[in-house]
């Protein structure tokens, strides 16, 4: 009788932080530019001489890279030259701006922003970005072919305000600033789905901008689905969520709920799970809390039974709770 073969574990966050805190006060202007390069590709940075604080959290998830950006005022130029070297053309940037104020210039364009604004950039022209203050950004950067817009329909898309004050736009907002916040908390390949609903969303966003019904199309169905995956996230911790719950909420049929998520190749009552999960993971690993009780986290998290919790966790991390807890321990 041969054993089972162990799960594969996928890595834990394999992402970087970079900031200037690490490096003497003389140095620090130098190291701002180039980890801003780093980042965003090759671009001339303006800084100021004093360069006092600045902080970049990147990581991969998958095709896509998730960036966090806090830092003082300063600008930022992408040159014909710099285009011309060919570095990350096949890349759009999607940026929401949480705290400052910005401007934008692209395509003839020139726009300031203001916090809670998503817009976005296209690395293959010359663009300029300057931010007159402190501030902070949130951003998505993404292969443009993973978009699906014609070269001509993105042109009219850059440096723009997507529609933060709809619905539509309000989503995206909230679920770019939800994934970027909680970047360290995803293995890879949910990192990469949760990236895909973010395009997914920007996708319909794009329809509406360049005039297209999206009411009966799949991108309709992609924003309904989104819509409701996030009033899940709200709701992670009722033990008395359900699908049908879901369905009232959102004046749809229990039926067309499940024909929702076929697109995710799962089922509601599966993602609500797997949401539950990862939160469960995320705070059994903190280094701050060894004491937590295995049984608080799963309810506080919406499980009822801590024996089902500690099976439904097993299966989906090959480990136990209290051995993931364990390997966590400071």
């Amino acid at each position: 009788m041969t054993s089972a073969a162990p799960p594969i574990e996928e890595p834990d966050f394999a992402g970087e932080l970079l900031a200037t805190a690490t490096v003497p006060l003389q140095r620090r202007r130098a190291y701002w530019r180039d980890a801003l390069s780093r980042t965003f590709g090759a671009v001339d940075m303006s800084v100021p001489e004093e360069v006092w604080c600045g902080t970049i959290r990147t990581a991969p998830l998958g095709r896509f890279r998730i960036n966090v950006v806090e830092g003082d005022l300063q600008e930022a130029v992408r040159t014909p030259r710099l285009v011309g070297q060919g570095d990350n053309n096949d890349h759009v940037v999607v940026k929401l701006l949480s705290r400052g104020a910005a401007r934008l210039e692209q395509d003839g364009r020139d726009v300031a922003m203001r916090p809670g604004e998503v817009f976005m950039y296209d690395m293959a022209r010359p663009v300029r970005l300057r931010f007159p203050d402190r501030f902070e950004t949130k951003s998505l950067v993404l292969p443009k072919q993973v978009l699906g817009v014609a070269e001509s329909d993105l042109r009219q898309l850059t440096a723009s305000p997507l529609g933060s004050e709809t619905a539509v736009g309000g989503l995206l907002s909230v679920l770019l600033s939800r994934l970027a916040d909680t970047l360290e908390s995803y293995r890879p390949h949910t990192g990469e789905l949760l990236a895909r609903n973010v395009v997914d969303l920007l996708a319909v966003l794009a329809d509406e901008r360049l005039g297209r019904s999206s009411a009966q199309t799949p991108s309709g169905e992609t924003a309904m689905r989104l819509r409701i995956q996030t009033f899940i996230g709200r709701h992670l911790a009722d033990p008395g969520l359900t699908p049908e719950g879901i369905a009232r909420a959102h004046h749809i049929s229990v039926r067309y709920l499940h024909k929702i998520f076929e697109a995710e190749r799962t089922s509601v009552s599966r993602w609500i799970q797997s949401r539950r999960l990862e939160e469960c993971r995320r705070e059994l690993a903190r280094r701050d809390a060894p004491g937590l009780a295995i049984a608080a986290v799963a309810h506080r998290w919406g499980f009822t039974s801590a024996a089902h919790f500690s099976r439904v966790f097993r299966a989906a991390y090959g480990m136990s709770p209290s051995e993931w807890r364990d390997a966590h321990r400071p």
